[in-house]
């Protein structure tokens, strides 16, 4: 019986494809988590999926400036005005600070909350 070099190279395919199964349902899962989120806030569901106007339809949820969407091209500047958003999404569903975290550092987990559970949209802070 002779030896071959490519005796592993299955399992490195395999081990990619599991990969790529994961991360396309991790992507699925945060488009249809935003898209309810969207929906609560009495929003189009489908403005989820539109780059740049899915951004719009997130700073009017929070009742921010669209203008502001220029402050999230900006490096460095871009991670703080995110952090912002995210809080005020937060605020916008009733929840406070600790909600804003797990937002952040854990956000395949708080985002689906915050579509599927009982979280009602309240509205914007005024500002």
């Amino acid at each position: 019986m002779e030896n071959s070099d490519y005796s592993g190279g299955g399992g490195l395919f395999a081990a990619l494809g599991i990969f790529a199964v994961i991360y396309v349902a991790i992507i699925v899962l945060m488009i249809v988590s935003m898209w309810k989120i969207f929906v609560k806030a009495g929003k189009p569901g489908w403005a989820a999926i539109i780059p740049i106007y899915n951004i719009i339809v997130l700073l009017e949820i929070v009742n921010k400036p669209i203008w502001w969407f220029i402050l999230l091209i900006i490096p460095l500047v871009n991670f703080i005005i995110l952090i912002i958003l995210i809080h005020r999404l937060s605020l916008s569903f009733g929840q406070g600070v600790g909600f804003t975290l797990l937002l952040i550092f854990v956000g395949i987990i708080g985002f689906p909350m915050l579509a599927f559970g009982d979280y009602k949209y309240v509205g914007p802070l005024k500002d």
